[in-house]
């Protein structure tokens, strides 16, 4: 009979759920984001990509898509990332279209959180009493920074950013990877900025630039 090596083996979803990725579609409402030289605007461009994006999710056993936003709304920058964590959102994506004020720049570029953003993130929750309860929880909510000491907190936490920040560049690279098999790059390795949807300390996060709609042949994709 004919073997299947273990390399060969398909990767199998989670017995006990689906893996859950939360798709944010950035700006919305009074909020376009930036406007491109055909008058597209970001907030409809990345929204019908997040549409599409969650559809495949959804296509794909053992994963489940949660939009962070559904339609032409605004949605504040620190909910979006609260939201991820009340539907126990294992992995999150924020989709944009980049601007400049020259039309030459193009590519798609990715970005995680920089060190010094998950560094001051780190201040602030623990400066934050109403965060430490529910801080480490992850998808169980298992594990409470209430009972710990002020010093054990930070260790804690901040072990949980650096292990999240490394699965974010890792994650990061393989989607680079598959984004400039579809556009030019703008940066041939993932970025790191401050932004703010990034920041959630226990669920890898991914700014995703899919490309500058300041460009008119990438405004015409987008």
């Amino acid at each position: 009979p004919d073997t299947v090596t273990p390399a060969a083996k398909q990767a199998q979803p989670h017995p006990k759920r689906d893996i859950i990725i939360a798709v944010d579609a950035g700006h919305g409402g009074e909020d376009p984001g930036a406007t491109g030289p055909a008058g597209t605007r970001e907030k409809d461009v990345v929204l019908e990509m997040a549409k599409r994006l969650s559809r495949l999710i959804n296509a794909t056993e053992g994963f489940k898509a949660v939009m962070i936003r559904d339609g032409d709304y605004y949605v504040g920058l620190r909910q979006r990332t609260r939201i991820a964590r009340e539907q126990k959102a294992d992995f999150f994506v924020s989709l944009h279209a980049d601007a400049y004020n020259s039309p030459r720049p193009h590519g798609s570029s990715v970005f995680a959180l920089s060190q010094s953003g998950a560094t001051s993130e780190t201040a602030k929750w623990l400066a934050a009493s109403e965060n430490r309860s529910d801080l480490i929880g992850g998808v169980d909510g298992n594990l409470s920074l209430d009972d710990k000491d002020e010093v054990l907190r930070g260790v804690l936490l901040d072990l949980t950013m650096t292990a999240t920040l490394n699965d974010s560049l890792t994650i990061g690279g393989r989607v680079l990877d598959r984004m400039g098999r579809v556009n030019d790059l703008h940066k041939s390795q993932v970025e790191q900025a401050g932004f703010v949807v990034l920041k959630s300390p226990d669920i890898p996060s991914l700014l995703g630039e899919t490309g500058f709609i300041s460009n008119p042949q990438e405004d015409r994709r987008l």
